[in-house]
């Protein structure tokens, strides 16, 4: 069934739209729609942050380049009644906050040749390529947001011959990322850690449940618990959200590789991350999301010892964390046609921004 989409404003539809013709003219206002739609619904099964994000859409039908986010505050402590004495009423109060938006996309170039000689679908084939494009960086955008959290937990180390042996002990707790040996990983008690920060903090939950988004790699470690259920065990195909695996305490899981791998980001001499250039794209057709930080020490040389490992930041959320304000719904924009007809451009084209709501209800969660 084709589902409403707040990112492009319409609906899904299936994978297979009107193919090109390859002819020397601009795309008719028709494909174009047809095409947008395409990078939609491509584009939507690799969305796993944006999916719980709070969206606002009203710069769509108003001038403007902010939207206004509100967050109540917490009502005052109710008490009993008097016989004849008038009840106080009390100010419902709140706090605001604004996200701007600004212009995204991404472009490319078919050329008439590859249209009229190929045996596949070119335009099939870029938008695809495209929707994949959208996905990947608007996801990463929304994962960043979530990083802006001032919350943090850390993993636990199992090394211990009781702990390896027993499920029940909960093993040594890391105390900051220089803490973290290359053995303190993503455990049922971090889970528990995190669920209850955000509960003690009251927190509501997204539905039944608060959300963690982890990296495949802590994933691994925690499938090893028996305690772990496995999304097939609960619900039901097709009624589960965009990459859920499983639950545990409360928690629902989302496995993503754009959970940030930060490279030599834990163990001795740690103090900082720095900029760090990672392989990007595989171009044999598989994507490696790329590590963009780099552990470092205190004068901000890059950590490459022995003794330093890689860190992964799962993020736990509960409801109302941030923001999603759409100006312009994602869409195909025709370049038009270049150099005497012999190249057609094309891009995605979206305004939008997104916003940090409520720190609170973050919880980042730094393991090996």
């Amino acid at each position: 069934m084709a589902t409403g989409s707040a990112i492009t404003a319409t609906n899904n539809v299936a994978a297979a739209p009107t193919a090109y013709s390859g002819s020397n003219t601009q795309l008719t206002a028709a494909i174009q729609t047809i095409w947008s739609k395409e990078i939609l619904f491509q584009s939507m099964p690799i969305l796993r942050f944006e999916q719980f994000a709070v969206k606002k859409t009203e710069l769509g039908v108003a001038p403007g380049l902010t939207i206004n986010f509100m967050r109540y505050n917490n009502l005052g402590n109710a008490a009993p009644l008097t016989e004849g004495v008038r009840l106080t009423t009390n100010a419902l109060t709140a706090q605001q906050f604004s996200i701007t938006v600004g212009e995204h996309g991404y472009a490319i170039a078919v050329s008439e040749l590859l249209l009229n000689a190929s045996f596949d679908d070119v335009m099939a084939s870029a938008s695809r390529l495209l929707g994949r494009n959208m996905a990947l960086y608007l996801d990463g955008q929304c994962r960043d947001t979530l990083y802006q959290g001032t919350s943090r937990i850390y993993g636990y180390s199992r090394t211990g011959s009781n702990a390896v042996n027993n499920w029940y002990d909960a093993g040594s707790k890391g105390t900051g990322n220089a803490s973290l040996d290359g053995t303190h990983f993503l455990t049922t008690q971090t889970v528990k850690d995190a669920v209850e920060t955000l509960a003690t903090k009251n927190i509501p939950r997204l539905g039944e449940t608060y959300v963690a988004f982890v990296h495949p790699h802590q994933s691994r470690k925690l499938r090893d618990n028996p305690e772990f259920i496995e999304v097939t065990k609960y619900a039901a195909p097709g009624n589960f959200m965009l990459g859920e695996i499983g639950r545990l305490y409360d928690c629902v899981f989302i496995e993503t590789t754009q959970v940030r791998r930060v490279n030599k980001g834990s163990g001795s001499g740690w103090t900082q991350d720095i900029a760090y250039t990672d392989g990007t794209v595989n171009t044999n057709g598989g994507y490696i999301t790329p590590s963009t930080l780099q552990g470092a020490d205190t004068n901000g040389a890059a950590l490459t010892g022995a003794t330093n490992f890689d860190r992964y930041d799962a993020i736990f959320i509960g409801d109302n964390a941030f923001g999603h304000a759409i100006s312009l719904p994602v869409e195909l924009r025709d370049g038009g046609i270049l150099d005497f007809g012999r190249e057609h451009a094309l891009a995605w084209y979206s305004i939008y921004g997104l916003g940090l709501i409520t720190d609170q209800s973050v919880v980042i969660a730094s393991t090996n």
